[in-house]
This record gives structure tokens, C-alpha cells and sequence, in this order.
């Protein structure tokens, strides 16, 4: 599903109204600099999930919610069959297919990830990223050129890295093929 920006950020706009909080405390609960929140808010830049994830956090409501302004409703189990996740175009050439989007009162935020190849990628850093909580990734298909904090590690089917999310940290797929991976965001 191809969310318009501008769609997600007037939802961002109205719930943070709704809720009677000000731009100024706003990007003070999602930790970032005021001009950077009024931009992202009002739809001019993209909008990361991690950003998105903080935001809804900060109001209360689900990711889900500001996403597709639908208010999730199972609350005793929810499945998701493979390949049906809700597709989130976020990263340019990622795919994310959150695979619990119908579940109310959410913990955590399960996603299957695809990373595409791309042999420019390869011999340039890692772009790196930091959102509050934790994080875990778990290798389904490819490998997958992990860095945090400095470090980087390659990691191949099978294999699990769990961080604090609030270190700079990025990924690339690595060797020849795209990488498919369950993140899950806390």
C-alpha cells in the first residue's frame, strides 16, 4: 500500500491537535528539533517509520492508526497469512509488511523486511538510522551487512541481532541477493 505523505502527516496533525499537544512538545516526546518536526509534520519530507513509530507512541495510538487512520480491533489473537502482511512503503526499495496490524494494544511491532541487492551499496557505508526502544532482526533469506556503533557484521540465514535502537545502525543486503528478515521494533 503506497501511503500519500500527506495524507499520514494531516492524521499526524488532527490526533496531536485532538490531543491538544503543541508542536514544541511534540517534537520534544519524539526527540527531535522543532523545525525538523514542522517539516515531517506538515507532508514537505518522508516520513520514517521509526518517526512514525516515536509519534504514535507520543499520542497513544497505534502506528496502524497513522498509517491508514483504521483503529485496529482484535484484541485475544491475530493471524496473518504469508505474503498478506499490510504492505508500508517507507525506504526506498524496502518492502515491510507489518504482520500484526489487526492486533489492538500492540507491545511490539512485527515486520517482514525485504532489503533489496544493490551492488552500488556495497562499497559505500551503510546509511544508519536510531529511534528510541529496541530492536531485533531475524535472518530469514540472504545476508545482510549489519552495522552499529561502529561495528559492522555479516550476518546469513538463520541468524538474530538484537540492539538498542537508539545506537546509529543500518543494513544493506549483502552477497548478490536480496535479504528478507522479521524486524521487530519495541
Amino acid at each position: 500500500m503506497n501511503y500519500e505523505i500527506k495524507d499520514v502527516s494531516a492524521r499526524l496533525k488532527a490526533t496531536r491537535e485532538y490531543l491538544d499537544i503543541s508542536t514544541d512538545d511534540m517534537a520534544e516526546k519524539v526527540k527531535i528539533p522543532i523545525k525538523e518536526y514542522i517539516i515531517l509534520e506538515s507532508g514537505e519530507k518522508d516520513l520514517s517509520l521509526s518517526f512514525l513509530n516515536d509519534c504514535a507512541g507520543a499520542l497513544g495510538v497505534e502506528l496502524i492508526e497513522l498509517l491508514t487512520g483504521t483503529e485496529p480491533r482484535l484484541q485475544k489473537y491475530s493471524i496473518v497469512k504469508s505474503g498478506k502482511g499490510l504492505p508500508i512503503d517507507r525506504r526506498i526499495g524496502f518492502t515491510y509488511q507489518h504482520m500484526a496490524y489487526l492486533f489492538k494494544h500492540k507491545k511490539i511491532e512485527p515486520l517482514i523486511v525485504t532489503a533489496p541487492y544493490s551492488e552500488a551499496e556495497q562499497d559505500k557505508p551503510v546509511h544508519l538510522s536510531k529511534h528510541d526502544g529496541q530492536e531485533m532482526n531475524f535472518i530469514i533469506k540472504g545476508k545482510m551487512r549489519f552495522t552499529i556503533g561502529g561495528n559492522t557484521e555479516i550476518l546469513e540465514e538463520g541468524d538474530c541481532v538484537y540492539f538498542d535502537s537508539n545506537v546509529p545502525h543500518g543494513m544493506v543486503a549483502a552477497d548478490g541477493k536480496d535479504c528478507e528478515f522479521l524486524a521487530v521494533l519495541i
